[in-house]
This record gives structure tokens, sequence and C-alpha cells, in this order.
């Protein structure tokens, strides 16, 4: 499995995930930015991921669903803050209804994504994801968002084998 660590800190209400690939810088930027890769990944492997909008500007949109196994769809969406290729990517990321229009009633998280160059010619990928409450945190968390964003990193490897 790519994930090396996860840590969660309360007091600064964030969680970092950390992985480590054995491809390089580029090739695992496409990861998040053709719509194809990241439908691949994102979404935990009994949820697997639409991409329906994907802009990743500063100021642009991500919209997907998941779609679980008894057919439901969970809306998301990314509102990109920061973009620098192939090391950063920031966004706004919560939940949607079916239009894709945001919903205010559910926790929603900052997400900041660093790439970096490994010394054996690899990749490392940090996520950090900063809630804005502790309730937001606990919620997020008390959901699955860890294990999911744990699986869902775990189906990178494969994926950046068949390139």
């Amino acid at each position: 499995m790519s994930v090396t660590s996860v840590h969660k800190d309360v007091e600064a209400l964030t969680m970092r995930v950390e992985a480590a690939f054995a491809a390089p810088l580029e090739r695992v930027w496409r990861l998040w930015s053709d719509p194809r890769q990241l439908e691949r990944w994102w979404g935990p492997p009994l949820y697997p991921a639409t991409v329906t909008e994907h802009d990743l500007e500063v100021g642009g949109t991500v919209r997907y669903y998941m779609t679980g196994p008894e057919g439901d769809r969970h809306y998301g969406w990314w509102k990109i803050t920061s973009v620098e290729p192939p090391q950063v990517l920031t966004f706004d990321d919560g939940f949607a209804d079916a239009e894709g229009n945001e919903l205010e009633e559910m926790p929603s998280a900052t997400v900041a994504v660093s790439l970096e160059e490994a010394e054996d010619g690899g990749s490392t990928m940090a996520i950090t994801s900063r809630f804005p409450s502790r309730e937001a945190m606990e919620q997020l968390l008390q959901m699955g968002m860890e294990e999911g964003m744990i699986a869902a990193l775990g189906q990178i490897d494969p994926l950046l084998a068949e390139s």
C-alpha cells in the first residue's frame, strides 16, 4: 500500500495523509490533472467516482459523484484556490446535491496537496485536510474520511503500473 502515514491533529484541526509512489512527479501529477485518471482512484473501491466537471485552474471547479454498490450517488465539489503543476494543488472540498449545488448543512474542508520528487526517482504525496471546526472534523472522520482516503490512495499503485 502506498500510504506511509496518517496524522490527525485535533488542536490544529487537520488530518495529513502521506503516500509514496514508484513513479516520477509528472506522472503522479496526472492523477489529479486528468479527470479520467482521477476517476480511477478518487472514490474508495466500492464507490467509484465519475468526474462531470474538471477545471483545474484557480477559481475553477471540479464536480463529481461517487456511485455506491446499490447504485446510490454521493455528489461532491472542489473549488480550486491554488495550482502550481506538478507540485501544488489546493481546493475547498464539500458535498453537493444532484445538481452540483453546495450542501451548506454538510461540513467542508480545505485540502492542500503537495507532491515532491523522492531520492529514489519516485514521488511523495501529502494531502492535508484543514477543517473549519472540531465538530466538522469529528463529523467527517465519523463518516469514514480517513478510511476512505486510505482506500482511495491504495488504488493508485496499480494505476501507475499501467503507464
